[in-house]
């Protein structure tokens, strides 16, 4: 990774810097690789650390670098494609779903969830909760919670698995069952809570995208899915050609 004169251009040193770091991590570093300590950093470049922390966090803002508690800053792999487009008709858990099922157990919903089945949340009224992961390189970029009425799934009273994983896996072989007749989807950007966080990797707090996915058969309401997606390692896709990059503002997005 060469020097570079910072001295004379007209942008913020820590935004020009953010510029050479990222052209070095393409043609220097490989995904996964560690980067030198930021004191041989700012040395190298000839900025002051407070300089250098400002472009590693930018960088980190648009998905090109993870901090890892213990580990360092790494070289962040390419962010993983999430679909937001409401043209695919697929149940949770599918052919080629690439969710791993991690327990499932019963359990109120949170009041906004209940609303969207129209349920009164006050009636305390239990449903089927299913929590997934996805993994991309080896690390967890999202989390899920899937919430099934027992009306959904009306057969599954005959499995004796009371939690767990296989139960999970049963609650989406039954749902199946089902004739899927549409779905819709709503995405937010929100704060990581502790759960979430943990299951993460990421200080609570951290920005996350919040993806509400509501699932239809039989004229109602079937099942719902709270997905909470690493803000810094997913991108949105729009149907089959448009993909949104989430960045920091200035940085060129692409677009159809």
């Amino acid at each position: 990774m060469g020097t570079t004169q910072l001295e004379s251009v007209p942008e913020p040193k820590y935004w020009h810097l953010k510029t050479v770091l990222s052209e070095a991590l393409d043609s220097d570093f490989a995904v996964g690789e560690i980067l030198p300590n930021e004191r041989d950093l700012a040395a190298r470049f000839g900025v002051a650390r407070a300089t250098l922390r400002q472009a590693l966090e930018q960088l980190e803002l648009e998905g090109r670098l993870q901090r890892r508690r213990g580990v360092g800053t790494t070289v962040a792999p390419p962010r993983t494609a999430v679909s937001v487009s409401t043209t695919q008709h697929d149940w949770p858990g599918a052919p080629g779903d690439a969710w791993q099922t991690a327990d499932a157990t019963a359990a109120v919903p949170p009041a906004a969830v209940a609303r969207l089945f129209d349920f009164d949340a006050a009636t305390g009224e239990e449903m089927h909760t299913v929590r997934r992961t996805r993994v991309a390189h080896g690390q967890a970029v999202a989390a899920e919670l899937l919430y099934v009425p027992a009306g959904s799934v009306p057969e599954l009273s005959a499995i004796d698995v009371p939690s767990g994983p296989a139960r999970g896996r049963a609650v989406l072989r039954e749902l199946q069952r089902l004739e899927l007749e549409g779905q819709d989807r709503a995405v937010e950007l929100g704060s990581a809570r502790a759960d979430d966080a943990k299951e993460l990797d990421r200080l609570p707090g951290a920005p996350v995208l919040v993806v509400t996915t509501r699932y239809f058969a039989g004229g109602r309401t079937a099942a719902v899915s709270v997905a909470t997606y690493r803000a810094d390692t997913c991108r949105l896709t729009f149907g089959d050609s448009v993909d949104v990059e989430i960045n920091h503002p200035g940085q060129q997005r692409q677009a159809s």
